[in-house]
């Protein structure tokens, strides 16, 4: 366990140095703050003391629970603490030392095994998208299913879930240079979670059934338990529709179809239309803040265009030439289409004109 001897917060980056700073490109897209949403509240935090909880940790336990301790978000910590404990995943983080010691290279790298739960805190859930394995390969594999850092190119199967999103929303444009970061969804409540959360180096499933299927399906189990107001779980193909059978669904929305892979995709993924169902379910239950913006290139959104109100306290305000001379922007002779979006006063103005004019008819 030598290689985790660093100082707390170090592995929390170690995944993540390389990104690039954001300088006006798609950097700076991707580094967008996280917007603060009522979604946020439904779910009261629990009272979680990290330190208390250390304190009570055997020697040993600390030694093999370090990766935990510096990357996983307390959000889910404070959940997740006594499964972390448990006798399985403390022989699965065994295992994982045993491989380390055995120069066996695995991925994602350690700081992005859990990057998952600190882009999406466990308040901020709006989506869950249930993966398989992670990718295996360099470069590829880093805490979130589905997606790949740059410069690797999106995968087959993600390819496929740009085509199903360009039927859902003929808006969306693939990223740049046919990227697969998906660090925006995380960013926006979209928990992409792996059955298996490590693999050896080139070997697909190399790390199956030593412990992590135990561990993530407590992952869904406490979002479908805990998030109370609803989440929308997706879930594609027979092995990631397992994992969602014991989900709520009058609670819940379980969208299930085969998977986006090569092998399948054409079996109808293209048209399951899981994209903009999540978002009309979302609406439903959360009102217009619940929608995902399923973005990717920077300067376009999925969203619908927030409209104007056309209706003031009750009164219909028609399309009308209206004498603005005494108004802020002194812009007489314009209609309500005319006024920058920008200029609230002008707007304001505008409309209490064609108000107090309504009400003396």
């Amino acid at each position: 366990m030598a290689t985790l001897k660093r100082k707390s917060g170090s592995l929390a980056n170690e995944g993540e140095s390389k990104k690039p700073k954001a300088n006006g490109n798609i950097a700076a897209f991707f580094s967008t703050p996280k917007p603060k949403t009522a979604l946020q509240s439904p779910t009261p935090a629990v009272k979680f003391d990290k330190q208390a909880w250390m304190a009570g940790l055997t020697p040993e336990q600390k030694e093999l629970l370090q990766l935990e301790i510096e990357t996983l978000d307390e959000s889910w910590l404070a959940h997740l603490k006594d499964e972390v404990t448990s006798r399985e995943f403390l022989e699965l983080k065994r295992f994982l030392d045993k491989e380390t010691a055995a120069g066996k290279k695995w991925f994602p790298p350690k700081g992005d095994v859990y990057s998952w739960s600190r882009h999406t805190p466990f308040q901020n859930v709006k989506v869950v998208i249930v993966g398989q394995d992670p990718y295996h390969n360099v470069n590829q594999a880093h805490g979130m299913a589905f997606s790949v850092r740059p410069p690797t190119p999106a995968p087959p199967s993600l390819k496929n879930m740009y085509i199903a999103l360009k039927k859902d929303y003929p808006s969306f444009t693939s990223p740049p240079k046919n990227g697969g970061l998906l660090i925006p969804w995380a960013d926006r409540g979209v928990l992409m979670l792996n059955t298996c959360l490590t693999v050896r180096a080139h070997e697909a499933n190399s790390h199956a059934s030593r412990g992590w299927e135990r561990f993530t399906q407590k992952v869904i189990d406490l979002v479908a338990q805990k998030r109370t107001r609803g989440v929308v779980f997706m879930a594609w193909g027979t092995p990631a529709g397992k994992r969602v059978q014991k989900v709520d669904r009058q609670r819940h929305l379980v969208l299930q179809s085969v998977h986006p892979s090569p092998l399948s995709a054409s079996r109808g993924f293209y048209d399951c239309g899981h994209f903009k169902k999540a978002n009309e379910w979302l609406v439903t239950r959360y009102g217009d803040e619940g929608e995902i913006d399923w973005a990717l290139t920077p300067g376009t959104s999925t969203k619908k265009p927030v409209v104007p109100a056309a209706v003031v306290t009750g009164v219909k305000v028609e399309k009308k030439t209206v004498d603005m001379s005494s108004s802020p922007a002194g812009k007489a002779g314009k209609t309500e289409d005319d006024i920058d979006s920008g200029d609230e006063e002008a707007l304001e103005e505008a409309l209490k004109l064609a108000e107090e004019e309504e009400a003396k008819k």
